[in-house]
């Protein structure tokens, strides 16, 4: 399969690189600079992505471009566009202010390959405090901004491009039009990486993979694990046994639902109520680490009981996407923990089971593609993200079977709210969160002295970061009043306005 290999040096961008790559139906991996693969027949071209290093900086990450430049098509996006300077001949120096934001391009070569098509003025977005004051040796200047004038160049006689400025950004408006110069024009990648192609290899390398063997996996009703167990009974059929279990901290009626919607995909699959032995584990913890770690170890011995009941099973089945990988290798190795994972990692040593991830290569709207193209159902497709914990981590404080009736409900109300009224689609991820705070208030001519509740909605591309939805007022309202009616026990609602970062999208 042909390949657009990404040498990361840090970036921010560099997956969203990688998934611009592949919205242009070309296949793409990311790797460190510092782990960088055999270079097979198959790459057919090379990015280098930016960095918050600079160039200029002992210790900054390199590598030998030799080994690359003038033997495939390279493209160096800021970062790599100032290395290729730096170690070509040319000069990067501080600049005098940062260059970071919106700008223009202006003096564009026509017959320049990579800005085919590009109008002058196009919009382009900077992220960088060093600037190339002078080209290397043999290099041609293609583009300059206002501020920037070496934007853009090129080597003479090479399939060798330089930009200064992120294309794979939204706010750089012709971007991927840039990328696809790159990609398809330059590098002459044929564009057949498709869901429908993903699919078709991947069910028969898991035939290959595991013949006749059983495979178990845990089911969490989202997208990933659903998908990639369709793709794997898609493989084997019956030999794969699907466990969902219920920890008393889903959605409202959600075991029922997702169950509904598994039998009717023909997947094998065990419902398991399991909500007593969770809230046994769960009695009296407030810490949420404390929190996690019960749900974990809960979950893990009421799938190993379950596993346990079929026989001869040799693998476990499981929903790990690309990011989990990239994170797992990055240029800066597993990123600090601020919390641990929201699901439920792997199973332990003693199960003895072999792993298949046949989604490992996939982007989370890669994972949503590959599973419209098999007819899965959009409630199951275009279904939010929600923690493995559950609600166990938008209670705050300790868990009752009370509160967690009381928060099913509010967040049942705001979610339907969310779907009547046509907004659900476009917001990443939502959910209530219970607070441990009682507030004052007037019910009738009562005094009443109840829960506070908070709701939470954000607009996101991949969850690393998230802005605050900026949904009506009108609903807000219109919703607030809903649950304060409706809801036995809360009397107060409120809507969070922090975004990703300095917050989290879970409170906890």
């Amino acid at each position: 399969m042909q390949e657009i290999l990404i040498i990361d040096f840090g970036s921010q961008y560099t997956q969203l690189i990688a998934r611009r790559v592949r919205e242009l139906n070309v296949y793409c991996e990311i790797h460190p600079f510092n782990k960088i693969p055999e270079i097979t027949e198959n790459i057919k071209g090379i990015i280098l992505s930016g960095s918050p290093s600079s160039v200029m900086e002992e210790g900054s990450p390199t590598l030998d471009l030799n080994q690359f430049r003038g033997k495939l098509p390279l493209l160096g996006v800021c970062f790599g566009a100032q290395l290729l300077a730096k170690e070509f001949g040319g000069l990067v120096e501080k600049s005098d202010s940062r260059e970071y934001g919106r700008a223009h391009l202006n003096s564009l070569v026509p017959n320049d390959k990579l800005l085919k098509g590009i109008p002058a003025k196009s919009q382009v977005w900077m992220s960088h405090g060093d600037t190339i004051t002078r080209l290397p040796e043999g290099a041609i200047l293609t583009a300059s901004t206002e501020s920037v004038r070496n934007a853009a160049y090129t080597f003479e006689g090479e399939e060798t491009y330089c930009i200064q400025f992120h294309p794979e950004v939204t706010h750089s408006t012709d971007g991927k039009k840039m990328l696809e110069n790159f990609v398809v024009d330059i590098c002459g990648c044929d564009q057949s990486y498709t869901p429908e192609s993903f699919v078709e290899s991947t069910v028969a390398e898991l035939k290959a993979q595991l013949g006749q063997d059983k495979v178990v996996m845990g089911l969490s009703g989202g997208v990933d694990s659903s998908v990639a167990a369709l793709l794997i009974h898609k493989a084997i059929g019956e030999n794969l046994y699907c466990i969902f279990v219920d920890n008393g901290l889903l959605r409202k009626n959600e075991f029922e639902q997702v169950l509904e919607s598994y039998k009717g995909l023909g997947l094998n699959v065990k419902g398991v109520d399991a909500k007593d032995r969770f809230y046994a584990a769960l009695k009296g913890l407030t810490d949420p680490e404390a929190k996690r770690k019960a749900i974990g170890k809960t979950f893990i011995d009421v799938f190993d009981d379950e596993a346990h009941l079929i026989q001869d099973v040799k693998w476990l089945g499981q929903g790990t996407i690309y990011p989990d990988i990239i994170e797992s290798v990055s240029v800066k190795g597993p990123s600090v923990t601020i919390k641990s994972h929201h699901n439920v990692g792997g199973l332990p040593d003693y199960m003895k089971l072999k792993v298949v991830e046949p989604l490992k290569l996939l982007f989370k709207d890669g994972v949503r593609q590959v599973g419209r193209s098999m007819g899965m159902p959009d409630h199951l497709i275009n279904r939010h993200p929600f923690p493995g914990p559950g609600l166990g981590i938008r209670i705050l404080g300790d868990i009752t079977p009370e509160k967690v009736a009381i928060l099913q409900n509010v967040d049942h109300i705001f979610i339907q709210g969310l779907k009547d009224k046509g907004l659900y689609d476009s917001i990443w991820q939502a959910g209530a969160i219970l607070l441990p705070v009682q507030s004052v208030g007037v019910m009738g001519d009562e005094r009443t002295y109840e829960n506070v509740v908070a709701l939470r909605a954000v607009t996101s591309v991949d969850g690393m970061t998230a802005d605050w939805a900026h949904l009506p007022y009108e609903f807000l309202g219109e919703v607030s009043n809903q649950i304060i009616n409706k809801v036995k026990g809360v009397n107060r609602v409120v809507y969070d306005i922090s975004s990703k970062p300095p917050a989290t999208i879970e409170w906890e």
